[in-house]
């Protein structure tokens, strides 16, 4: 049986590429090329050596290792070197029955090509160190069905990505860039003369630059100064401060204080209205442990607390641990921080604790929140929000001063909730004081327990008035209401028709529905009546049920007592468009009989406080919310909940490096909180929209956001605080993130250059660390400052941090989206509309007139004043890392709006998708995704075409298909001066991007231009980030250069698709040839060496230097894929060459090689004419 010839890895000292021809009967083994065994030197790594086992056959097929643990997507993007191809080099002498075979093939049965895989995945499973098999031909397309099924039988993943299938051991992304043939090749053409012009700013630098020795001494001088004062910081940062041991009159004044922070308390739990409060907080299921939970505090480290809803666990047991330190009389030594997951809850809960206090807010007890705080001199209670106490720990790791530290809410499991626990984990050995509760509001108290070595527990019962359920069978029983196909459509206005016609038009079932399958085929209906069995078995899962949450909304206005209704939605969307349709009903939208409010996380905080408040008698209160409304805030009139059951869930796909935001089933425990919500103040009712049966099917607890979201800024805060490997560290988690999410983040950060590649702080990751943002929008800021284009990238980031602020009203669609246009002025970019929207609005304000500058142009107030709060924080912020000093120097070129794109364009990086325009659309695509669409309410969403080849964007999401939310036009020098890291090909005038990714083709001039032109920007910036004192306007000419280019670029250039690499000439090889071959470091050593493999016919070799810490450099030649590391030299000229000299001495084995020993290894190494002919050396 014929079959295709296999590439396979073997762990051999020689370096030896075989061809083996099976028949049925025997095997016949010839040698291509040999050299001599390894000789392993101290500094050399290598790959292994490929074996290529050929199989008569057509079209070559291939297996890879991709080493020994699952690799992130950031692999699949690297270009391989030719040795990695090994199987494409056999003698084609050793084919002569090609022709013969290959028709044969072509004609094959699905049965007889269903049989030959068989083998050759025994024979990938066979070998361990073997990944995948891929094939091009198209009997395995046409087969591809059949040969998945056999490939999932034997316990194998299979793909087919457009005329390539792919068969591996590991799970396989949705989209390979390393297969696609039309991934981007740009050709890059600059206007004429400004190239010229271009070159002679940039030697006027250089010469300025090089003849300037004052200039180079100063800043020599400055930069090992910065430092060494940033070694010595870390060094004071690393050292564990001993504790000061209080002078008699320190303690003195503590002791006066702690007396009077007595008299206080005492005085107001004597007065009339104070023991009125007592009374009722007696009353709460906490009171009758509270002395059993301050022993358990006094004699152990860490407790932890589990209450049911209503137990008055956040409210009464920090006050309990306050007030036994004030009748201690430590009231004024004591300091406990109470973290809450979100800021309403931390804003609400320190309002009732003070007011239970007998106080105001900012005396004894306070909160502090992004944007937001309340506290003084005397606060001994701090109400924050978990990222705040994670701030804290940034600049105080021993947390000095802090007595006892309360996580509320913990059975959330938020990503900062988890990490704030191994953080604390390590610091409680060194502060033995330091006293940890853990406060949980469900009975899974027993993982957090055993994560603390098995600290001690107690239960606080719960104490709410009966809640009834009532099921989606009951609702439709009770009420008479008959679900059908057309009334479960939801109802999200003109301006979401899309989403109402995939409602009707969905083709495949949906995770929410493909979830509940299987419990619904078993559900026993035979109970209820035949009008309700219809219903539910037409009942459609991923509907939220607008037009049912109406009628029950309707029953309970007109049937039931009176008390305020929750309804529990899934996000933004859902809350506005239904709140757009209860607003037209007759009953539910008179304002005289009914009040509707929103409750939703990026709501301001006055919008948000309104839910608490109760309504005049006779009218009532209809609260819509998100499941931050499940705990920490309480709205005690609330009698009736309606759950919808789902939440809108981030999760990401690390495989395919993508966030998916889709709406999920709630846990058990979730909806347990919800239906406690109706029994706090009277007996109440809660109305699940989902049968019993889905409900019994929900998991018991909520996915923990650390397995289920990107890790970027959780990785960059673990450098920061200097907390180890940050795969180590994260192992140590509850519940540990997968390796590819780690290792995905990590490659991001190295990326965007917050981490080098021992994965240590940069200079620039360091300045990252103390911005509250995610690091590629702190890295915008960082750069904005810089460059002097502060205030409008302080707008771009502070917009991005919020809500979007231009609205979309659901019967002016057309006039809003026209509005928005007007602000983007055809420039194709979100961001540049953004800018021009706040500043607009910021003049408006300054005549009286924001609230109709809002009005006219579609615009959120609330929105533009947070992003008006966050713009002074980060102003502030920046004020503090020295890198910003006079408001007006730092704003000189707010106007240019080409280096404004250039600063997003380095912020928003890697985040860039190639633009194509065609007749009738434009064609997006992603290094990860592949082809992606834009979001309706972008800008560019809009134009027919975009001039520019490039977009860079903020925010990616998968619904059914990846979407862009916001994104701005850039051209091909923005992102060669402004991207990531930039590196050479195999050409003259070819560079590469995103390990290959992108590529860019340009006359060999230019393209060396670039390079100069950016590693004279590079340099800069890390010297302003050394020395923020630097006056970059010193560097004119050069500034002056990267401004022109980034604003002359007018994108002639085009984009090309399968850019061969051409095989050298004979007249070119002759060139080569010429001259001796040296080794041990001399002048020739790189020719030398690209003279051996070019004379073969292969690819020149590829350097790598990197800078080390003594100021030398170290560089790793790479080339048929093996990696030769030199010795560390002063100069990347002098590290290069030795590094060529090491693999010539390990290639010829002589330190004085001969001409003839020359001529011996390109005869080895040199490939057959009609290999050659066969198989040209091609673009990966």
């Amino acid at each position: 049986m014929p079959l295709s010839p296999i590439l396979l890895r073997l762990n051999t000292n020689p370096l030896v590429s075989m061809s083996l021809i099976q028949s049925r009967t025997h095997f016949s083994l010839r040698f291509l090329f040999i050299t001599k065994p390894f000789n392993l030197a101290p500094t050399l790594s290598f790959a292994r050596p490929l074996v290529s086992f050929s199989k008569v056959s057509s079209t070559p097929l291939r297996l890879k290792r991709r080493g020994n643990h699952l690799s992130s997507n950031y692999l699949y993007k690297q270009s391989f070197g030719y040795g990695r191809y090994a199987y494409e080099e056999y003698d084609s002498g050793l084919e002569s029955d090609r022709d013969s075979q290959s028709s044969k093939q072509l004609g094959a049965s699905t049965l007889d090509n269903v049989e030959e895989w068989k083998w050759k995945l025994s024979m990938l499973i066979r070998k361990k160190d073997e990944q995948e098999v891929i094939s091009r031909e198209k009997k395995d397309r046409r087969d591809f069905q059949q040969i998945s099924a056999l490939a999932a039988r034997m316990g194998l993943c299979s793909q087919q990505y457009s005329k390539v299938i792919v068969i591996s051991k590991v799970p396989l992304p949705n989209y390979r860039s390393d297969l696609d043939d039309r991934r981007p090749q740009r050709e890059v053409i600059l206007p004429y003369g400004l190239e010229e012009e271009l070159v002679a700013q940039l030697k006027k630098y250089i010469v300025k630059k090089s003849t300037n020795k004052e200039f180079v001494l100063d800043n020599a001088i400055s930069r090992s100064s910065t430092v060494g004062n940033l070694a010595s910081n870390q060094q004071i940062y690393e050292q564990e401060e001993p504790i000061k041991r209080t002078s008699p009159g320190a303690e003195r004044i503590l002791q006066r204080r702690s007396l009077e922070i007595l008299n206080k308390q005492q005085s107001w739990q004597n007065s009339l209205e104070g023991q009125k409060m007592q009374e009722f907080r007696k009353t709460l299921p906490a009171y009758k442990e509270r002395g059993s939970l301050l022993n358990l505090v006094a004699q152990n480290q860490v407790v932890v607390v589990s209450g049911e809803t209503g137990c008055g666990k956040t409210t009464q047991l920090p006050q309990y641990i306050l007030e036994s330190e004030v009748e201690a009389n430590r009231g004024a030594a004591c300091s406990i921080i109470c973290t809450q997951p979100r800021r309403i809850s931390a804003m609400s809960v320190a309002e009732r604790v003070a007011a239970e206090r007998g106080e105001n807010l900012g005396e004894s007890v306070g909160y502090k929140v992004r944007l937001e705080g309340m506290k003084g001199r005397d606060t001994r209670l701090l109400f924050c929000t978990t990222g705040i106490l994670l701030r804290r720990l940034l600049v105080d790791r021993m947390l000095k001063g802090v007595t006892h530290v309360i996580v509320d809410e913990i059975h959330e499991r938020g990503m900062n909730e988890d990490f704030l626990l191994i953080v604390l984990k390590d610091l409680l050995p060194r502060r033995p004081e330091l006293r940890l509760i853990l406060m949980s509001a469900t009975l899974n108290a027993e993982l957090f327990s055993s994560y603390f070595g098995g600290a001690p527990m107690i239960h606080i019962p719960g104490f709410t008035y009966p809640v009834r359920s009532h099921f989606l069978e009951n609702i439709l029983e009770m009420t008479g209401y008959r679900l059908t196909t057309d009334n479960q459509i939801d109802n999200y206005g003109q301006d979401k028709m899309w989403k109402m016609q995939k409602q009707a038009l969905r083709k495949r079932k949906s995770q929410i529905a493909s979830a509940v399958e299987d419990t619904l085929e078993a559900f026993d209906l035979r109970e209820y009546s035949l009008r309700t069995r219809d219903s539910l078995s037409c009942w459609n899962p991923d509907s939220i049920g607008f037009n049912l949450i109406e009628h029950v909304l309707c029953h309970i206005c007109r049937k039931e007592r009176p008390g305020a209704v929750l309804v529990f939605m899934t996000g933004w969307d859902d809350i506005n468009s239904l709140k757009g349709q209860l607003q037209a009903h007759p009953l539910l939208g008179d304002p005289s009989k009914v009040l509707l409010l929103g409750c939703h996380g990026s709501m301001d905080s006055t919008e948000q406080r309104l839910i608490f408040n109760k309504p005049e008698e006779g009218i009532r209160k209809i609260v819509l919310a998100t499941n931050m409304a499940e705990t920490s805030i309480t709205i005690n009139d609330v009698v009736f909940v309606v759950d919808c059951g789902k939440a809108k869930e981030t999760s990401y796909d690390a495989l395919n490096n993508t966030p998916c935001l889709l709406p999920t089933w709630i846990s058990k425990a979730s909806a347990r909180q919800r239906r406690g919500r109706a029994g706090r103040v009277q007996s109440g009712e809660c109305f699940h929209l989902y049968p019993r049966c889905v409900h019994d099917s929900f998991a018991d607890y909520q996915l923990p956001e650390l397995l289920r979201t990107p890790l970027q800024s959780l990785c960059l805060q673990i450098k920061s605080l200097q907390l180890g490997s940050i795969s180590e560290f994260l192992s140590r988690a509850l519940q540990a993130p997968e390796p590819l999410s780690v290792q995905n983040a990590i490659e991001y950060l190295k990326t965007i250059g917050a981490l080098d590649e021992y994965e240590n702080l940069t200079v620039l990751g360091q300045k990252l660390s103390v911005l509250p943002v995610e690091p590629k929008l702190g890295k915008m800021l960082i750069l904005g400052a810089i460059f002097n284009c502060l205030n409008p990238i302080m707008t771009v980031v502070a917009g991005l941090s919020v809500r979007d602020p231009f609205l979309m009203p659901f019967d002016r669609r057309d006039l809003a989206e026209a509005s928005k246009a007007q602000f983007s002025s055809r420039d194709f970019s979100d961001h540049l509309a953004l800018i021009r929207a706040y500043e607009g609005w910021k003049n408006a304000e300054k005549r009286q007139a924001g609230h109709d500058y809002c009005w006219k142009n579609f615009l959120s107030l609330q929105t533009l004043r947070a992003i008006d709060s966050l713009r002074k924080q980060f102003f502030y912020l920046l004020k503090d890392t020295g890198l910003v000093d006079d408001v007006d120097k730092c704003n000189s070129w707010s106007h240019d709006e080409h280096l404004i794109r250039a600063i997003t364009c380095a912020g928003l990086y890697p985040g860039i998708c190639s633009v194509v325009n065609k007749d009738k659309s434009i064609s997006l695509k992603t290094m990860e995704d592949g082809p992606v669409l834009l979001h309706s309410n972008s800008v560019n969403a809009q134009q027919p075409k975009i001039p520019y080849p490039w977009l860079v964007f903020n925010e990616k999401v998968k619904v059914n298909s990846v979407m862009l939310r916001d994104s701005t036009a850039v051209c091909d020098s923005m992102v060669l001066l402004f991207g990531g890291s930039l590196s050479r090909g195999g050409l003259d005038g070819h560079l590469k991007m995103l390990g290959g990714y992108l590529e860019f083709f340009m006359k060999p001039g230019l393209a060396e231009t670039y390079l100069r032109l950016r590693k004279e920007l590079e340099e800069l910036i890390q010297n302003k980030l050394l020395n923020p004192k630097l006056d970059i306007n010193d560097h004119n000419e050069l500034l002056s250069a990267v401004r022109l280019v980034v604003s002359d670029d007018r994108c002639d250039g085009k984009f090309v698709y399968g850019r061969h690499l051409p095989s050298p000439s004979k007249k070119e090889l002759k060139k080569q040839s010429k001259g001796t071959l040296t080794v041990g470091g001399g002048d020739n050593a790189k020719n030398n060496l690209q003279t051996v493999l070019s004379r073969a016919g292969h690819e020149p070799p590829t350097y790598k230097t990197k800078q080390l810490k003594n100021n030398k450099f170290r560089s790793i030649v790479m080339f048929n894929g093996l990696d030769f590391v030199g010795q560390p030299c002063t100069s990347k000229k002098s590290a290069e060459k030795d590094a060529a000299s090491e693999a010539l001495q390990w290639l010829i084995g002589e330190n004085q090689p001969s001409q003839k020993t020359v001529d011996h290894m390109s005869t080895i190494l040199k490939k057959s004419k009609r290999t050659q002919e066969l198989h040209p050396a091609r673009w990966r």
